[in-house]
């Protein structure tokens, strides 16, 4: 088995006593030993993420935008250049693989994130019709995600480029400069607060981490990221949805399938749940211990559901994303998961409405 890889801030961070933990053939940034501290800068201030592990593909051709479209059930044709969607990766049963973002450069140059790495068959196998070429690039393009209400004020600081009008979701598809490096700058990011991520090179990633941090911002890991994105209601497959098994309406990925598209991958198979989704993905605290990842939820000593990965959230307690029959998944509902009660919330307790990121 090869040795991990690691991110071109490997080093630097173990040099500050970052701690690591695998995932993925990476090496991923954990902590630096205070994760309250490294929450509460995100949540308060300016965090700073190593994201290099997170995969990023690109798509190149005369029917780059066409390949993507299929391969996601989100509208990547329908995107204007510069604009990001979101949405699940489905395999030909209508399950999902994986979830991700798409970032529209142009009409023939794409640029697709997901978590797993070994997606590449399957991109050659449902891909052969369309021309296009995807190559993975993750090692050639590291980038930072810069979280947390003072973000914006951070990032202006070391561009020349105007914020005020680089919406939610939308990023600037020519190559920009922050703190003297070239590379692409979004509105993006996996923390629930206002946030900007920065793709850039391996030998320019350095000086832009060093510059964020002399501005202020704490170095935030993988430790500090779990509590965060489960109050923000964002998914990671094997936690929230078991890749290749689970169908998007019951991981809460909806409102990101587009059935009125005429094609994409998975399309067929879906067209029966999608009519009538059976369950809804929702937010559990419980009044006790969070319970094991795949415990049956009851009501009344009758199986509703099942729970999913739990963490101790700083601002709520013990919670949990939970797949619900849709007749409890309301929200002040109360359950059961392995005899402790929990209430039901909405998915993304922390901001339901996402107007943090938004701001």
């Amino acid at each position: 088995m090869s040795e991990p890889t690691k991110t071109a801030l490997h080093d630097k961070l173990e040099a500050m006593g970052a701690t690591f933990s695998e995932d993925g053939g990476w090496w991923w940034f954990e902590s630096l030993g205070d994760v309250q501290a490294e929450y509460n800068a995100v949540r308060t201030g300016v965090g700073v993420w190593d994201l290099s592990p997170l995969i990023k593909w690109e798509f190149k051709g005369p029917q780059a935008a066409e390949a993507a479209d299929f391969i996601n059930a989100n509208d990547i044709v329908g995107a204007k250049p510069g604009q990001v969607r979101y949405g699940p990766f489905l395999n030909a049963e209508g399950a999902v693989l994986d979830d991700g973002t798409i970032y529209k450069i142009s009409d023939d140059h794409i640029m697709v994130m997901t978590n797993d790495e070994g997606h590449a068959p399957h991109f050659a196998e449902h891909l052969s019709a369309f021309d296009v070429e995807v190559t993975n690039i993750a090692r050639e393009m590291p980038h930072l995600a810069i979280q947390g209400p003072g973000s914006r004020e951070l990032v202006q600081s070391l561009t020349d480029v105007d914020l005020s009008s680089l919406k939610y979701f939308w990023f600037i598809p020519e190559k920009v400069q922050v703190a003297g490096a070239s590379g692409y700058l979004a509105r993006t990011g996996f923390s629930g607060e206002l946030g900007f991520e920065f793709f850039t090179t391996p030998d320019q990633i350095g000086q832009v981490f060093d510059a964020v941090l002399d501005k202020g911002a704490v170095p935030f890991g993988v430790a500090a990221i779990y509590p965060l994105r489960l109050e923000a209601g964002l998914l990671i497959p094997g936690y929230d949805y078991e890749p290749g098994e689970t169908n998007p309406y019951d991981c809460g990925l909806e409102k990101f399938v587009r059935m009125d598209k005429d094609a994409f991958l998975g399309r067929e198979a879906l067209e029966a749940v999608a009519a009538d989704p059976p369950n809804r993905y929702k937010t559990l605290v419980y009044e006790g211990d969070f319970q094991e990842n795949g415990s049956p939820i009851t009501k009344n000593g009758e199986p509703v559901g099942v729970a999913r990965e739990g963490i101790e959230s700083p601002a709520f307690g013990n919670i949990a994303g939970a797949m619900l029959a849709k007749e409890f998944a309301t929200d002040g509902e109360s359950v059961e998961v392995n005899g402790v009660t929990a209430k039901v919330h909405p998915w993304g307790i922390y901001d339901p409405e996402k107007k943090r990121p938004r701001s």
